[in-house]
């Protein structure tokens, strides 16, 4: 009976806890989930499992797919979700199209964590383009040394390019489809602009490509480019989804969660 009791209490617990629900795994994400620890609410991660060993952040975490809005909009009712922060990647477009889809559809409020785009700075030679496809088509007249620092998901768009060679950084290794002439360094920011340095030197660098992540972890590269006078090709981000309010830093996400009364305040 002790065991049927401690089991109906936890339950019981869950229902009446506060339920937050993190999406990525962000520094933004990991540092929501730190600054949330001990707090009224109950707190879960989410994180995509596209990193083989991702950094997990505090609390209750899942790894992998909801099976798009419905099955999200399903696991929110059956988790008793009572607000949910997109803090995924600026880039991860698909996971914060269905989180809308599925706050939408559930009633359950909605905020995209969001840290600031990088800005161009006196100096810079940014080339903006809107997609992978654009930054690809862009290279040929730019450079024929390429630093790509797309994340291993993106290097298929440059595998049709014949006559340049890529350096491309990543966590993980790349999948085919990829360039023919392609080195690739497994390496984890944040970055340091001494070692920038020496890698645009140390490959000989003459083009560097970005998507527009923001953040001071992976910054450098853009100081270092700046410095050498490199062009950076510099890949815009998708926009959000309409209707979806935006908080910029993880203290902004805390005053919302407050006015939601979510037991913060």
């Amino acid at each position: 009976m002790a065991e049927h009791a401690t089991t109906r209490d936890a339950a019981t617990t869950h229902r009446t806890t506060p339920h937050l629900l993190i999406l990525g795994g962000t520094t933004e994400a990991r540092a929501l989930a730190a600054a949330l620890a001990g707090s009224p609410l109950r707190v879960t991660s989410s994180l995509a499992g596209r990193v083989a060993e991702p950094r997990l952040p505090a609390g209750e975490v899942r790894i992998g797919g909801f099976g798009g809005p419905a099955g999200l909009a399903a696991w929110l009712r059956a988790e008793a979700v009572d607000a949910v922060v997109d803090a995924t990647h600026p880039f991860a477009a698909v996971m914060s199209g269905n989180a809308a889809l599925a706050a939408r559809a559930t009633g359950v409020p909605l905020l995209a964590l969001r840290r600031p785009g990088w800005a161009p700075a006196a100096g810079d030679r940014w080339h903006p383009v809107a997609s992978l496809e654009a930054a690809a088509a862009a290279l040929p007249a730019l450079g024929r040394r390429v630093f790509l620092t797309t994340g291993r998901q993106g290097i298929g768009a440059f595998a049709h390019l014949d006559g340049l060679h890529f350096l491309a950084r990543s966590v993980d290794p790349p999948e085919p489809p990829m360039p023919a002439a392609l080195e690739v360094l497994l390496d984890r920011g944040p970055f340091t602009l001494d070692g920038e340095r020496a890698l645009l030197r140390e490959h000989r660098i003459d083009v560097v490509v970005t998507k527009d992540s923001g953040g001071a972890a992976t910054a450098p590269k853009l100081t270092a480019a700046r410095e050498l006078g490199l062009p950076v090709v510099v890949v815009e981000r998708p926009p959000l989804p309409s209707g979806v309010p935006v908080a910029e830093s993880v203290p902004a996400a805390l005053e919302w969660l407050g006015a939601r009364g979510t037991g913060l305040r």
